[in-house]
């Protein structure tokens, strides 16, 4: 095996490393928001992300990028989310083509209520990641990271 083949393989094992990480606190925060909120990660996901928009809302691709999804799986969850009464859709009044989402006060009540529930278990799931060999080191990384503003 030649330099670039060993430099493959450490990029290859940092990424199993990170995924490992994320599906550790992805498994725990979907089955402490299932259980105690009736939220998938995702829709947590959406909700928070429209929370911290100013004016509230966002066009359907942003909120397609801030979930990671594709439009059409991002409509289908924007639908669900809206038939629940947690967000409604906002027509552009520029641009008849764009759609914005905006989180409803029934939403933004979930989410206040869902929140803590969210930051124990990301605190929990970190913690036990900590103790793990192998994925202490990204969570180190993880803490030196500076706040987002």
């Amino acid at each position: 095996m030649g330099i670039a083949d060993d430099a493959v393989e450490i990029r290859a094992q940092g990424w199993r490393t990170l995924a490992a990480l994320h599906g550790l606190i992805e498994t725990s925060l979907e089955r402490a928001l299932q259980a105690g909120h009736g939220l998938s990660v995702v829709e947590y996901t959406v909700l928070d992300a429209l929370s911290r928009q100013d004016g509230w809302h966002m066009r359907m691709s942003q909120l397609a990028r801030a979930a990671a999804l594709s439009g059409s799986a991002t409509t289908r969850l924007v639908t669900r989310l809206e038939q629940r009464g947690l967000l409604t859709r906002i027509l552009c009044a520029d641009d008849r083509r764009g759609i914005y989402t905006e989180l409803t006060p029934a939403g933004s009540e979930l989410l206040a209520q869902t929140r803590p529930t969210h930051d124990r278990v990301l605190t929990d799931a970190l913690a036990q990641a900590e103790a793990t060999p192998e994925l202490a080191p990204l969570v180190d990384a993880l803490h030196r990271l500076p706040a987002a503003r």
